[in-house]
């Protein structure tokens, strides 16, 4: 299963569909808040392996109660609303999905496909059973959460093995020692001007706006974008850090996430002024 993973991650020809794929799912969903509403920039983390928690939970249950004699009500219930359910979340997953890096992409199109197979079979499952042909309904389910059990997996690949979707950040906080670290001296701050610094090898950026100085961790959530390249820009108020490479926007002040792709929040450090001297810690 690995050596099939890793040729589907190095499949170059994927990327002709992936691609044009891509293409299409970024020019159909161009409005910036519908594209955050779909990352989840509003929920605090992504949106779409919550979603997704409803068809698959209906189609589990759907297959437990197929195996129970007189639930074909009930089956045929759950088996509708994990069909219904599964449309927005693949909606979440494809916007998601078109902001990854090529390789995630490549894994990501596979896992799309097993999902879309396993949803039709789904619905030819619904038609079935409306028909009153519910043998053949339970066959198509079973057939159908095979498919998507294949997705998941390949999901779940893509989240753990590729890192798609999840904080790129956060592990750098283990190598962050106890204690409170010093990072200069406060008359040395500009004010709203982006500075790099280094706590333990981690690199960290800082922003003085009057007497508050931010101190965050710099590799974006989203793909490890380097935030101290980015651009302030203020919105609604609150000065806002702007990813390089994507565009994924964080409040200075708090660290949450303004815009996409990013669906993380990004770590911020606490500060003290001991002395004339700033100095941060762990969370």
């Amino acid at each position: 299963m690995r050596e099939l993973l890793t040729k589907i991650e190095q499949n170059t020809r994927l990327d002709r569909v992936g691609d044009r794929l891509q293409r299409a799912v970024q020019g159909t969903l161009r409005a910036q808040r519908v594209r955050d509403f779909l990352h989840g920039v509003w929920l605090g983390h992504p949106l779409h392996p919550a979603m997704v928690q409803v068809p698959v939970g209906a189609w589990i249950s759907a297959a437990v109660v197929d195996l129970m004699p007189g639930q074909r009500r009930a089956a045929t219930a759950l088996v509708g609303v994990g069909t219904v359910s599964a449309l927005p979340a693949a909606v979440a997953g494809l916007n998601d999905w078109a902001a990854l890096s090529r390789d995630q992409r490549r894994i990501g199109l596979v896992h799309a496909a097993a999902n879309s197979i396993g949803l039709s079979l789904y619905a030819g499952s619904l038609a079935a059973r409306m028909n009153g042909r519910h043998n053949l309904g339970r066959a198509l389910a079973y057939l159908g959460l095979s498919a998507a059990s294949a997705g998941a997996y390949l999901g779940g690949h893509l989240a753990y093995k590729q890192g798609a979707q999840v904080s790129q950040s956060i592990s750098e906080l283990h190598l962050v020692s106890d204690g409170w670290h010093p990072l200069g001296d406060m008359s040395s701050l500009p004010q709203r001007q982006l500075l790099t610094r280094e706590i333990d090898d981690v690199s960290v950026i800082l922003y003085r706006h009057g007497d508050d100085v931010t101190v965050m961790l710099e590799r974006c959530p989203h793909q490890s974008g380097p935030l101290g390249e980015g651009e302030v820009q203020e919105i609604d108020g609150h000065a806002c850090v702007v990813c390089p490479w994507h565009g994924s926007t964080f409040r200075l002040n708090g660290g949450e996430v303004v815009h996409g792709p990013s669906g993380n929040d990004q770590v911020v450090l606490p500060t003290r002024v001991v002395n004339g001297r700033l100095e941060a810690r762990l969370p």
